[in-house]
């Protein structure tokens, strides 16, 4: 016995949007760190160091 079911398939198309500003300021934002990083690291191998 065959049984006929009624069967829906939902389909969902999903876009990957990229967000250019998003991915800017986040940029911007680690740049700024790797640049206050450095910038104390210089200041104890110019100024700190010396004084040992």
């Amino acid at each position: 016995m065959i049984e006929n079911r009624n069967v829906e398939v939902e389909e969902r198309h999903v876009e990957k949007r990229s967000d250019s500003s998003l991915v800017a300021s986040t940029f911007i934002k680690y740049a700024a760190y790797i640049i206050i990083f450095f910038g104390a690291l210089y200041f104890l191998v110019r100024y700190v160091f010396p004084m040992f």
